[in-house]
């Protein structure tokens, strides 16, 4: 029984070697697959440079139109005072033009009752 154990055995050994797994190597990849990955890439690199770029106009342009806007509201707001300025003057040199005619209307109404007052006065001393 000895040499039928070990036959068995050295079949078993055999079989289990024959059948035992075997490692196959990945398949290499298609040569096209590969190329279409580097220009997909490098498309996707040059999308985000162009990308950057037009960022970087777009930021620049809105800035340089926040500028403008701002000088334009100054020089807006500096021509509305000097407008101002301009109307308040005149409205003082209305008013002191009113004033002054005032005065006059004053100092001859006050002038007519002075005479009124020396007449009566005149009129009453001559009765």
């Amino acid at each position: 029984m000895n040499t039928r154990s070990l036959a068995l055995a050295a079949l078993i050994a055999l079989s289990l070697a024959a059948c035992s797994k075997k490692e196959e190597a990945p398949a290499p990849v298609a040569a096209p697959v590969v190329d279409a990955a580097k220009d997909a890439a490098q498309k996707t690199e040059e999308a985000a440079k162009q990308a950057a770029e037009a960022t970087k106009d777009a930021a620049k342009d809105a800035a340089t139109a926040t500028k403008e806007a701002a000088k334009d509201a100054a020089d807006a707001t500096k021509d509305a005072a000097k407008d101002a300025a301009k109307d308040a003057v005149a409205a003082a040199k209305d008013a002191a033009a009113a004033t002054k005619e005032a005065g006059k209307e004053a100092v001859a109404a006050t002038a007519d009752a002075a005479k009124e007052a020396a007449d009566k006065a005149k009129a009453a001393v001559g009765k």
